[in-house]
């Protein structure tokens, strides 16, 4: 489990993610159809980018080498994104099957 809380913390802290600026922005960033709302799809591909990044060899798990602190439990890409379609429906406070911008930026449930 730390290995996966460690990875959100990198997801959330990530480059992209520090050069928006306001609730505005960060849903327009993740909003890749421009509907005014995120799908699974488009929380997806924002969340996973961290991963990929980290993931040097491309073999699809994050060794232990390759996460934080060059410890950890190895995690599959697989794995990783179970974790982020579960956090999105814990953040789907509607239950609409999309992200607000109020549900984005509000503390994780």
């Amino acid at each position: 489990m730390r290995t996966v809380t460690v990875l959100v913390g990198l997801l959330l802290a990530g480059p992209a993610m520090a050069q928006v600026q306001d609730t505005h922005e960060y849903l327009q960033r993740m909003d890749a159809d421009g509907d005014g709302k995120v799908s699974p799809d488009e929380y997806l591909q924002w969340m996973l980018y961290a991963f990929d990044r980290m993931d040097r060899n491309g073999n699809g798990v994050l060794e232990p080498e390759e996460q934080p602190g060059g410890r950890g439990k190895p995690i599959t890409r697989e794995e990783q994104r179970q974790v982020i379609l579960a956090r999105f429906a814990r953040q789907d406070a509607n239950g609409d099957g999309f992200l607000s911008a109020r549900e984005l930026m509000a503390p994780p449930r």
